[in-house]
């Protein structure tokens, strides 16, 4: 149902002031303790001789409506709807019973005529945007939540329900902003509960994800959803025999026979054999169980990897083809202005900053090199990730799970119509000072902050968003991750990623070679406009002299001691939750398994090699010949 239990019982509430006579009171008693059959009898023994009773009717369509009775609660409302159509509340009530009969199309329309009869009906609202995720109805939804959000900012469950919608866009910053006071929520209805852990664990935020189920299990044990998530998230922070331990917990449960169940179930023990090295056991839960759902692209994505690390070259790339077509047609739904055939495939990196713009700027103080950030850049799947750890390990540097920090500045400065990068010469010191602060504040609320460290920033793309680090950054060291691009693109094509901008370059191969050379031209061309003081890291080298190679590091960042930089594995481990596509392979040590994947795949990269040899001759790479 989409109304709250809250809800009804706050009805019930009212109409218990509201009622008189001694039988409507019975059957309002029968209802708050939870005899829905007896309260169903005795509204039907009361209209009998009281046809059309508002009250009576209504008590009547809930006691069904609890009962699970859809069909016949149904003729109850829409019979309150026709009496009374002037009423928001019965006719958002045929709406909701519409809905739970499976006519959708009709509950949508319905829904609109309550709202027409009270905008403001943010409950209503509430109702329309679940039922339009529920049709995959994506930016609506988020616009109709949104809405309710704007009348009633300060009510938890419209700010967690669009932010769900919001999830549903990929429009993370905005599920950020609409969750950021949670904990003054809490303890919420178990469903909003188990709703705000699983869009925290979206957030990357998988602590307090743990908090919030087992706490959410404490007061209710037999919920499935929290458990088999809570199953999920043991293995995401390394907890691999908590996981282990519930999963058993639920299989012995009586619910453990749904097929619902089973197949999650099954994926979570691909997940794990997987862990443990077992690559034929969770290639075999994956073929057994099947997709979760008509839609289930993860399902591809998973059963990808594991035909890649058996060999099974065709079986992985069957896989991916099934992933990406399914993933590219819920991009057509969250973003179809994405789909027009002027779209760039990396659109932030149209933009350039030429040296006569450079000129125009005006001279402004800015902090040092120590008081900055390191950055850490490349495209995605290039060793960012893994150079991160490794300064994370360091005691004089701290690092966080990667944000979007540049693009919510810049997105900022959209609304008062900057254009970004053409009009990065109207920034001025307050400016400047004004949006490091708003980074640094950012920076605050995703990491307890080591002030005694240096702060390090890995986001690949941010490679793009150069000019507003060189603005506000302008002595900051950078280190950009470089790897062989064919390594680069298969990494990158076997990811599920979140990001809309890297799902859609990820279509196919040529496409993603084109976002690649895209984002490097990018670079290039700033990087030879503003000269920072950048340190190209090779993974090749990384892995093959990882000792002499973090020295270069260290000293490049003034660092006396790099050791401290080879445990980084063990460092990842104590992290717990890693928000990366490679949060498995940052807890092992450095070794050899990345190098050269791309070789036994080259029949497939083929039509992305010519659209890749400007960066291979730039980086000095070779694709060699077939052997």
């Amino acid at each position: 149902m989409l109304t709250s239990r809250a809800n009804h019982f706050a009805r019930l509430l009212f109409f218990k002031t509201a009622m008189t006579t001694q039988e409507k009171q019975k059957i309002l008693a029968a209802l708050q303790i939870g005899q829905l059959a007896e309260a169903e009898q005795l509204a039907r023994f009361q209209l009998k001789h009281q046809q059309g009773d508002e009250d009576v009717l209504f008590l009547l369509a809930l006691s069904l409506q609890q009962q699970q009775k859809f069909q016949e609660a149904l003729p109850v409302y829409a019979e309150l709807a026709r009496l009374f159509p002037g009423s928001s509340l019965h006719v958002g009530n045929h709406a909701t019973a519409l809905r739970d009969a499976g006519a959708l199309e009709e509950a949508e329309e319905t829904y609109r005529v309550s709202l027409r009869l009270d905008p403001t009906n943010t409950e209503q609202m509430l109702n329309l945007g679940m039922l339009q995720l529920q049709q995959h109805h994506f930016v609506e939804a988020r616009e109709t939540l949104l809405d309710a959000f704007a009348i009633e900012p300060q009510t938890a469950s419209i700010r967690i329900h669009a932010a769900r919608a919001c999830a549903a866009c990929r429009d993370d910053q905005r599920v950020d902003e609409l969750l950021r006071p949670w904990r003054s929520w809490l303890p919420l209805e178990p469903e909003e509960q188990f709703e705000l852990a699983t869009l925290q664990l979206m957030l990357g935020d998988a602590n307090s994800v743990q908090a919030l189920l087992e706490d959410l299990l404490m007061r209710a044990p037999s919920h499935l959803q929290a458990q088999l998530l809570l199953a999920s998230v043991y293995e995401r922070i390394n907890k691999l025999d908590l996981a282990e331990a519930k999963l058993k917990e639920i299989e012995v449960g009586q619910h453990a026979s749904d097929d619902t169940v089973r197949i999650e179930i099954a994926h979570q023990r691909a997940s794990l054999a997987v862990r443990k090295g077992d690559i034929a056991a969770a290639r075999t839960w994956l073929e057994r169980a099947g997709p979760r759902n008509p839609d289930d692209y993860t399902h591809y994505f998973m059963l990808a990897g594991a035909c890649d690390k058996l060999g099974d070259l065709p079986g992985a790339l069957r896989a991916l083809e099934s992933a990406h077509a399914l993933q590219t047609k819920e991009m057509r739904v969250v973003v179809p202005d994405r789909f027009t055939a002027d779209t760039p495939v990396i659109p932030t990196a149209v933009g350039r900053v030429t040296a006569q713009d450079y000129g125009a700027w005006p001279t402004l103080s800015a902090p040092d090199a120590s008081h900055s950030p390191v950055f850490i850049v490349g495209f995605p799947r290039s060793g960012t990730t893994l150079l991160e750890q490794m300064l994370d390990a360091h005691p004089k540097l701290q690092s966080m799970d990667e944000r979007p920090f540049f693009n919510v500045l810049v997105d900022r400065l959209d609304n008062h119509e900057f254009q970004f990068p053409r009009d990065m010469h109207k920034l001025d010191q307050r400016d400047c000072d004004e949006l490091r602060k708003a980074y640094v504040s950012m920076v605050c609320t995703k990491v307890p902050r080591r002030w005694d460290t240096q702060l390090v920033d890995k986001n690949p793309l941010n490679m793009l968003w150069l000019p507003m680090i060189h603005r506000l950054f302008p002595k900051a060291k950078i280190i950009l991750a470089l790897r062989h691009p064919c390594d680069v693109l298969l990494s990158n094509y076997m990811q599920n990623f979140r990001s809309t901008v890297l799902a859609m370059a990820c279509e196919s191969l040529p496409q993603l070679a084109r976002a690649y050379v895209a984002a490097m031209e990018c670079w290039l061309d700033h990087v030879e406009v503003f000269k920072p003081d950048v340190f190209v890291s090779r993974y090749e080298e990384l892995v093959a002299d990882t000792v002499g190679q973090t020295r270069k590091i260290a000293e490049f960042l003034g660092l006396e001691d790099a050791s401290a930089m080879l445990n980084f594995d063990q460092h990842a481990r104590d992290k717990g939750y890693i928000a990366t596509p490679s949060y498995t392979q940052v807890i092992v040590p450095v070794n050899r398994k990345g190098l050269d994947r791309w070789v036994r795949y080259r029949e497939a990269l083929a039509p992305a090699l010519p659209i890749l040899q400007p960066m291979l001759d730039h980086w000095g790479y070779s694709v060699g010949t077939p052997a």
